[in-house]
């Protein structure tokens, strides 16, 4: 016997979330009316509002480990001079290691980091819901793109509000990376559903998916497969030493800086023409 299920708005997202904090329980897609359970109140950024100059491409990791800060840096370097906003927590951080010069801390609590022409900014402090980030730098001289590695789970960032979650809802494009496994397309089947798939590019981290398994080719939902048949899901092969070390100031492999250079085509972001045309 199957139940059916349907699908969560970001609305409902965001009230459930917005429940949670205040104490109330959800239960049935309804929010109890009780008295809710006191919380301590927490610091917020007063400035929700981020205005950059320069284009913006949110790049979403569908489940950790699945290479969005790897790909993000990847496609700064192949549009730099660019910036990466990297938003996850200092013990989350894939970039910890891939500046090759550290240029400190802002007053408004972010660490700064150059590499090449790829400036990089991660929070300093820990925060623990992605409305607590503080507001990016104000966008260097000669930054045409800032790449976003959002860095917390999706359904979590959208529901909570703030300037991430406005910045990702508003993106007219957005890049969103998975894995080539059962549970990596499950994880971005949903994910995609949240985000409006027609403005997404996927990459998705394994074999070409030419050459994916019966089963795997199986275990795509219609959204991902509505981008297979566009020509916006593309794979990248694993790399050894980036899987053994993580991301240092040692250049990128060049089957990963191909890609993003394709994803930039595919998205026509950054001065990039769309791929198709002279």
């Amino acid at each position: 016997m199957t139940t059916a299920t349907r699908a969560v708005g970001i609305d409902e997202l965001r009230r459930a979330w917005h429940a949670v904090q205040e104490g109330r329980f959800i239960e049935r897609g309804r929010l109890d009316r009780g008295d809710a359970v006191p919380r301590p109140a927490r610091s917020a950024p007063d400035d929700h509002v981020w205005c950059p100059g320069e284009d913006v491409l949110p790049v979403i990791g569908c489940l950790p480990q699945s290479g969005a800060s790897s790909l993000a840096l990847a496609i700064a370097t192949q549009a730099s001079p660019a910036r990466v906003v990297e938003c996850s927590p200092p013990t989350a951080s894939g970039l910890t290691a891939a500046a090759t010069a550290e240029l400190g801390r802002t007053s408004s609590g972010w660490s700064i980091g150059r590499r090449d022409q790829v400036r990089l900014a991660r929070p300093s402090e820990h925060h623990l819901r992605p409305d607590e980030l503080p507001t990016p730098e104000d966008t260097p001289v000669g930054i045409a793109l800032t790449v976003l590695d959002v860095g917390w789970e999706i359904g979590h960032v959208l529901a909570s509000g703030g300037w991430l979650s406005a910045t990702v809802a508003a993106a007219p494009h957005v890049v969103v990376v998975g894995t080539a496994t059962v549970p990596g397309l499950r994880r971005l089947e949903g994910a995609l559903t949240l985000l409006d798939p027609t403005r997404a590019a996927v990459v998705v981290r394994g074999p070409d998916p030419r050459r994916w398994p019966r089963e795997l080719a199986a275990a795509m939902g219609p959204a991902t497969r509505d981008r297979h048949h566009a020509g916006r899901l593309v794979g990248v092969s694993s790399d050894k030493r980036l899987a053994l070390r993580g991301i240092d100031s040692t250049p990128l492999p060049p089957a990963l800086l191909t890609v993003a250079r394709d994803v930039l085509r595919q998205l026509g972001v950054a001065g990039h023409p769309l791929k198709g045309t002279p």
